[in-house]
């Protein structure tokens, strides 16, 4: 430090190559316990994550965690976060939360179920006929509560909502069942108050079909629904069919229905083509009342031309309906030789009362 000081002071000329001597300054940690990186490594290996043929791999423990571990099992007592982290990158190892992605197993017809909606979607396009996508959306809180997202406000002046995000007494939650018309680009969403069932779901898509869907398609020979395996639409609800039954008695036209494989529902178009653009319309609005919910799923486009229709159905929706086996036994039903549990077609006959 003198040597520094005394050149500054008396103006000695600096030299252009390094003052410290190779090898000069505070070892690395590693170089005081060569194991130290191998036990690092031992640490988050169970929590490691990534494809086994990426570059780059990550890991749900923090460094705090990894550093508490190392002094719980007395690996090495001096070794701080910096340490950790240096070690963790140069592994090439980043610190990532966890993502929704994994949806259960792959069922061994996954593929070619994917394959067999793209091929009856293109068919009845190419007829002329319609070909809609549908599902319930997630269920939404009314009232003065936080919707997730931000909105441009004045600095300094939010939108005030309660601090928890509870039911109370005299609150409802809003129950959305959506269909998307995949050649139209077009939305059309039932707001219901009750309770997310295979009624509400096919009399959203009776409604669908007089106030739109006719008008769209007068020479209509059929109609295709594509939808996930689960809730209201499921492929194992007896009373889904019955109500498609009842729903291709009215309109008089085959109803064939394709559903998505297990685990696999957020390839359903309407996910991401219809049910996203209205998350994001909405985001950071308080839904503060249901007339509120209607309006902003009403004004929802994208760049891509989307237009939504949007309305509130306030009726009671019974749960817990059962058919019975000579009900199922009477349903004008032919089932697909290709996965007949997934695609089905239900046609038209004489109307029967649920």
């Amino acid at each position: 430090m003198s040597a520094g000081i005394n050149e500054f002071i008396y103006g000695h000329e600096l030299p252009v190559t390094r003052v410290r001597r190779n090898g000069g300054g505070r070892k690395r940690a590693e170089e005081h316990d060569p194991s130290l990186r191998s036990k690092i490594l031992n640490l988050v290996a169970p929590a490691t994550r990534g494809d086994p043929e990426s570059l780059l791999c990550w890991t749900s423990k923090s460094l705090v965690k990894i550093v508490n571990a190392m002094k719980a099992d007395n690996l090495e007592r001096s070794v701080g976060v910096s340490v950790v982290q240096r070690i963790l990158h140069e592994e090439g190892y980043s610190l990532q939360a966890n993502c929704k992605t994994k949806e259960g197993g792959n069922h061994p017809d996954r593929d070619a179920q994917f394959k067999h909606i793209s091929e009856q979607s293109k068919h009845h396009q190419k007829e002329g006929n319609p070909v809609i996508s549908i599902d319930g959306k997630k269920k939404e809180l009314i009232g003065e509560y936080k919707n997730g997202g931000q909105e441009w406000h004045p600095k300094g002046e939010p939108t005030h909502v309660e601090v928890y995000d509870f039911k109370r007494k005299e609150g409802i939650k809003a129950v959305p069942y959506g269909i998307y018309d995949i050649t139209q680009n077009k939305g059309y969403v039932n707001v219901g108050i009750s309770a997310d069932t295979s009624v509400f779901a096919g009399r959203t898509i009776l409604q669908w079909w007089e106030e739109e869907g006719q008008n769209d398609y007068p020479n209509a020979k059929h109609l295709l629904i594509t939808s996930d395996g689960g809730g209201s639409n499921s492929s194992r609800t007896r009373l889904w069919k019955v109500i498609l039954q009842e729903l291709a008695n009215k309109i008089g036209i085959p109803i064939t229905v394709c559903h998505y494989p297990p685990g696999t529902s957020k390839w359903n178009k309407i996910e991401h083509r219809l049910f996203g653009p209205i998350s994001t319309n909405w985001r950071g609005e308080p839904l503060v009342n249901l007339d509120k919910m209607v309006d902003l799923i009403s004004h929802t486009t994208n760049k891509g031309g989307l237009q939504v229709t949007c309305t509130l159905d306030m009726r009671e929706y019974q749960k817990g309906i059962k058919i019975s086996d000579k009900w199922m036994g009477s349903l004008n039903i032919e089932r697909d030789e290709f996965q007949g549990k997934w695609n089905y077609t239900i046609s038209p006959r004489r109307k029967q009362k649920i």
